[in-house]
């Protein structure tokens, strides 16, 4: 049995920020994630792809958010239980108590579900021919783009991952965007860039169209489209790249008895409590009016989620706001020395 200050319940960012905001108030937390890696969807879908609204930082990969945000969690030791998830809670006393799917149990006040959208998996292209090409000609997001260079590739897709990757693919390989609908639904900006490449020749569209069928054999050479006549087109092709969102599945979380709805956790904003006293939620995963769904609004709600954890894990203590920049206390956790 596990006993700590806190459980967070997701590894994306938001999850790696309450650590740190759990950290400096002196509280102990235990994460857990099912997938096998740290990051969520920064690491799973985007780890290559810019990201430009984070505070003081002009640009950053979500592999290299997800790398300072470890970085920055270091000095507190939490441990990572990946490739798990939390099958079952029942609360005793004002203690909750959790079982994971690999039987490990944690006792803990305070339990924070930095879930993001919950567990989830690519949308795929509707051709099963496709299976045999998976992860090796045939991909739904992309984990090193300099393994793309210089290839013929086909990219699937009318919003913003679609568009933001054919511009960026586009610098280096011969990129073909095909999309069902003739509207695309990425930024305007993007859009007016996707237009001027194609104008110039360094970038093909193909609208309304939809993938009909690959060649045969074990190394991917073309792909045929249709459009809503029938009409096909053949196209050369060594990569397949699919941004079609994604398949969202909560899991256990629906039967906790937690105020839900539309898949999304309802919240008070004061603390970001549920109604279940001592069960938080932080991130893409919870609502309230006005909620936007940025890592900037998830960082600020598990700022403000971990001071009503400090005040459950230490009752008999009196919670003091302290800056980082003049608390000696904080600095000698977070291993600053002057």
């Amino acid at each position: 049995m596990i006993k700590t200050d806190a459980v967070i319940i997701g590894a994306g960012p938001v999850g790696l920020f309450a650590v740190h905001q759990l950290g400096i108030k002196g509280l102990k937390s235990e994460v857990i994630d099912n997938l096998d890696k740290a990051g969520g969807q920064c690491i799973e879908l985007y780890p290559d792809k810019p990201i430009y609204d984070i505070p003081a930082i002009p640009e950053c990969s979500g592999k290299s958010l997800t790398d300072n945000l470890l970085k920055q969690i270091r000095p507190f030791g939490s441990n990572f239980h990946l490739n798990e998830r939390v099958q079952e809670i029942k609360e005793d006393k004002g203690i909750w108590i959790l079982k994971t799917n690999k039987n490990k149990i944690f006792t803990t006040p305070n339990i924070i579900i930095a879930g993001g959208v919950g567990s989830f998996e690519p949308r795929k292209l509707p051709l099963k021919e496709l299976t045999k090409f998976e992860e090796k000609s045939v991909f739904y997001s992309i984990n090193d783009k300099t393994l793309l260079k210089n290839k013929k590739i086909s990219i699937f897709g009318g919003g913003d991952s679609a568009l933001d990757w054919a511009l960026e693919l586009s610098k280096f390989s011969k990129v073909t965007l095909i999309h069902r609908r003739d509207d695309f639904r990425g930024s305007p900006h993007t859009i007016n860039e996707l237009e001027k490449l194609k104008a110039d020749g360094k970038i093909f569209i193909k609208t309304p169209f939809q993938i009909k069928s690959v060649n045969d054999g074990k190394v991917l050479k073309f792909i045929e489209i249709k459009d809503d006549n029938e009409k096909t087109e053949k196209i050369e092709t060594d990569i397949i790249l699919g941004f079609f969102g994604l398949i969202m599945q909560l899991g256990p979380i629906v039967e906790w008895g937690l105020n839900m709805s539309k898949k999304k956790i309802q919240v008070n904003t004061e603390n970001f409590q549920t109604n279940k006293q001592g069960i938080f939620a932080v991130g893409d995963i919870c609502s309230y009016p006005g909620k936007l769904k940025l890592i900037l609004s998830g960082f600020h709600e598990a700022a403000l989620a971990s001071v009503e954890c400090f005040k459950r894990a230490r009752p008999n203590e009196k919670y003091r706001f302290q800056f980082t920049t003049s608390s000696k206390e904080i600095q000698d956790r977070l291993g600053i020395k002057k």
